[in-house]
């Protein structure tokens, strides 16, 4: 039977009215009770204004935070209810999963080749978009661009160009022909998925990070610069001794964000389509086992695994940070 379009957005409009509603409701229910019991008017305007923030924190991310670390140690399938197995899931994921380990292996080695090469071509584009010239907002415009593009589209779009019929290869063609080679087939060869992988990351650059450190770059003292021409200091002197550890607090937020952006690709990964042997990227995998699969307690300890490779890189980079990320305000 044929459903109007009106029809069918109806029940979610609705609900979303419903929520809201109620939402608004106890936003004013909060504000009235503390302005009730004695809170001043302004910390009860406070409060009920942050109750909305409150309630998807506890709801789309302290619940499921929760929820996945019990089901780690569950078999279920979504239709039947959790069944305690104890650390099963984590002994077959470390033991008998013949796809875990080369799936960690290709996410370690995606991040530890992604991030230095995407720091540093980030900190190159900053510099070129800090200096003087003509149309500069133009040019800072155009780099930013990759930032805002939908992520599922520019996989697809960078699918199409490694393919043995795209783009790179036809430019690479007068090369091939030179050393007579033939063309590479990139995603479709294993032992150039990585390879692959680590190039279009370096699509990455020319986004958000080279704006970051831009920001920076423009936080730091002319004065600075001038000291330091005083001093007789040639041009590589001052970027080691003035711009870099005067960015180095904004490099050290790029990397956080960067090695944690690595560990996780999924996008990219999830519409490319890569051959099986070549491994798949660790967020992939436990897409697969839990909507493909079905297996939510075993997906939800790789996902713990996951998040402790995370905390352990971050954990050594906030350590490190004491010997090379330097603030003005110390003393």
């Amino acid at each position: 039977m044929y459903v109007s379009a009106w029809e069918s957005y109806l029940p979610p409009l609705i609900r979303w009215a419903i929520v809201g509603g109620g939402i608004l409701g106890l936003t004013w229910l909060i504000n009235y009770v503390l302005q009730r019991i004695g809170v001043k008017q302004e910390w009860a305007r406070g409060y009920a204004f942050i109750t909305p923030w409150i309630l998807g924190l506890v709801i789309w991310q302290l619940f499921p935070f929760v929820t996945s670390f019990l089901l780690s140690f569950t078999k279920y399938n979504l239709f039947q209810p959790p069944e305690f197995v104890g650390l099963a899931n984590y002994v077959e994921m470390f033991t008998a999963d013949r796809e875990f380990w080369p799936s960690v292996s290709l996410t370690l080695q995606y991040a530890l080749w992604s991030v230095p090469l995407g720091l540093i071509g980030a900190l190159g584009i900053a510099l070129l978009l800090n200096r003087n010239i003509r149309f500069i907002g133009g040019w800072r415009t155009i780099y930013y661009l990759p930032a805002v593009l939908p992520a599922a589209a520019t996989a697809l779009l960078w699918n199409w160009m490694f393919s043995p019929t795209g783009l790179i290869n036809q430019l690479l063609a007068p090369i091939y022909q030179l050393i007579g080679m033939e063309p590479l087939s990139w995603f479709t060869d294993p032992d150039l998925v990585l390879e692959s992988y680590v190039i279009m990351g370096l699509w990455g650059i020319f986004g958000a990070n080279a704006v970051i450190l831009l920001a920076g770059l423009k936080n730091i003292s002319v004065n600075l610069y001038e000291a330091a021409d005083i001093d007789g200091a040639s041009t590589i002197a001052k970027f080691w001794h003035v711009t870099i550890p005067m960015l180095s607090p904004t490099l050290f937020y790029v990397l956080i964000t960067g090695i944690i952006g690595a560990l996780q690709i999924f996008t990219q990964a999830f519409f490319i389509t890569t051959p099986r042997s070549a491994g798949q990227f660790l967020s992939v995998l436990i897409y697969d086992n839990a909507f493909s699969f079905r297996r939510f307690g075993y997906a939800s300890a790789m996902s713990w695994f996951m998040l402790l490779i995370i905390l352990i890189f971050t954990a050594f980079v906030v350590r490190s940070s004491d010997a090379w990320v330097y603030y003005e305000t110390e003393k």
